[in-house]
């Protein structure tokens, strides 16, 4: 099993012109502890599932990526996950092949329907409703791999979505990694079997990430998709583990494996992530021997 950091705290000691110091520490503390993924939110207000008011410190998700694939060099890099609402597809697909090139091909696509309305109505973003952002998805995913195909310079015709063109030169070094997040069974789970490459689920417990994972494959065979193409990754779930729990983490994470779940993701507690990271840097060899 993998480990990945995910940041959601930019309320670092010192203030703002420290944010871009302690961002650069956190990139090398990732890499340096083994793990595949350094992750961000995509969010322009704080979310109160991190405990902090809306007011705090939030950075924009792939400008940060930007400056964090100039301070590393090995590590994965992406949003958990990019809300379909807050760009164009066309232009996301531009924006994370721009990505890829510029960090050497370690760009992945995590993307979801978007869900923080208060962030929406704020910044006078359009928020339709679900079932609308589950169609606008599933074009986006499709735009995106339309243009990541250098053979496949046409016209998209779909509901929402209509481009003349799907020209993107340079293409990304490598076809990024398309990850859409979220359990919903009957329509999430069944995108993953269409289109995804990974899927991301709450690691509320095993038995529920078990019957998760069952579902997807269920959706995979209806779809002709073989399961086994599609990476699982979870998020670590309730108490947040700790440099202080890493054993009852490594320990909790056991069953998870038995699962198949390839990679864990961890959020680090705190404005101090780098000193966080390298806390919890033992895990990585010892969630690896798990299998």
């Amino acid at each position: 099993m993998d480990l990945g950091f995910h940041i959601s705290d930019f309320e670092i000691g010192g203030g703002t012109a420290a944010i871009a110091g302690e961002l650069a520490r956190i990139g090398v503390a990732a890499e340096a502890s083994g793990a595949t993924w350094l992750l961000l939110m995509d969010h322009y207000f704080q979310i109160e599932l991190t405990g902090l008011p809306a007011e705090s410190a939030m950075l924009e998700g792939y400008t940060t990526l930007g400056y964090l694939a100039a301070h590393t060099s090995t590590i994965g890099l992406g949003l958990l996950v990019t809300g379909v609402t807050y760009r164009h597809p066309g232009l996301l697909a531009k924006i994370v092949a721009t990505l890829d090139v510029l960090s050497g091909g370690r760009a992945m696509l995590g993307i979801g329907v978007a869900w923080f309305e208060r962030e929406h109505r704020g910044l006078g973003v359009p928020f339709p409703s679900v079932a609308e952002r589950f169609e606008r998805l599933d074009e986006t995913v499709r735009i995106c791999a339309q243009m990541w195909d250098p053979l496949r310079n046409g016209p998209f015709q779909g509901k929402h979505y209509q481009l003349a063109e799907t020209l993107c030169v340079p293409q990304p070094i490598h076809r990024p990694k398309v990850l859409i997040a979220g359990g919903g069974e009957r329509k999430t789970l069944r995108l993953v079997a269409r289109y995804g490459d990974a899927c991301n689920l709450v690691g509320s417990s095993p038995a529920d990430v078990g019957h998760k994972l069952d579902v997807l494959r269920r959706h995979c065979d209806d779809v002709g998709r073989d399961f086994d193409e599609i990476r699982t990754t979870i998020v670590a779930g309730n108490p947040r583990p700790t440099p202080e729990t890493c054993d009852e983490f490594v320990r909790g994470m056991a069953d998870y494996a038995k699962l198949g779940v390839h990679e864990v993701l961890v959020i680090p507690t705190g404005g101090a992530s780098a000193a966080w990271i390298d806390g919890m840097a033992p895990a990585v060899p010892r969630l690896a021997e798990l299998g």
